[in-house]
């Protein structure tokens, strides 16, 4: 919504996408704590939060949206103007990198949310595939009533590792409890993984040019 042209578009059409343009910007803004009043709020350790049910949604989500902003500025040599001072593409960047190091276990509790990755992550994931055993394995057949009696309250981990899955995370103190009945904090989503596809891609496109 950043990149719409303009050119050629009637008052009205210019004035409904800049007005898209300011609240994407106003939303950067707040993520980098930089709005005059209204900015996102974070966890004491600095994580981005929204809400407490499934914050990482938003995280992901918000970390994807800095990332193309900030190639946009890169590639047009722009910086943007935000209530406290201007910051250009490196200052989101860095940013982002913040959160994406939060994520990966540079946090109070020591864990990775993207299941799988680093040696401490969620055991407990409240999604069923992982915390059924397989049939193959077990050869009996597990319906909707004996997953909830048999799987979802047992204190072992999961059976299964959901490798690459990003839980919903810690609450606002940093703090996070895995249980797999605490599905507000582990219970992993499609829309809280895909974001982060385009932001690791392009952290890691920055390594690698910093290896050359």
């Amino acid at each position: 919504m950043l990149q719409l042209p303009i050119k050629g578009k009637s008052g009205e059409e210019k004035k409904t996408l800049l007005q898209y343009r300011s609240k994407a910007e106003f939303y950067i803004c707040a993520c980098l704590n930089m709005n005059n009043s209204t900015n996102v709020k974070r966890t004491p350790a600095g994580l981005l939060y929204t809400r407490r049910w499934n914050n990482m949604q938003y995280v992901s989500n918000g970390l994807l949206l800095l990332t193309a902003y900030s190639e946009h500025l890169h590639s047009t040599n722009q910086t943007l103007n935000c209530h406290a001072s201007s910051v250009g593409s490196h200052e989101i960047l860095s940013f982002v990198k913040s959160q994406a190091d939060y994520i990966l276990g540079a946090n109070p509790m020591g864990v990775s949310y993207l299941v799988g990755v680093e040696p401490s992550y969620p055991k407990r994931v409240h999604h069923r595939g992982a915390s059924t055993v397989s049939y193959r394995d077990s050869k009996v057949f597990v319906g909707c009533m004996q997953g909830y009696h048999s799987w979802l309250g047992r204190q072992a981990p999961n059976p299964n590792v959901l490798v690459g899955a990003l839980v919903g995370g810690p609450d606002l103190n940093d703090e996070f409890r895995d249980r797999r009945t605490n599905f507000a904090q582990t219970e992993a989503c499609t829309y809280n993984t895909a974001s982060l596809v385009g932001v690791f891609a392009k952290l890691n496109a920055l390594h690698e040019a910093g290896k050359k």
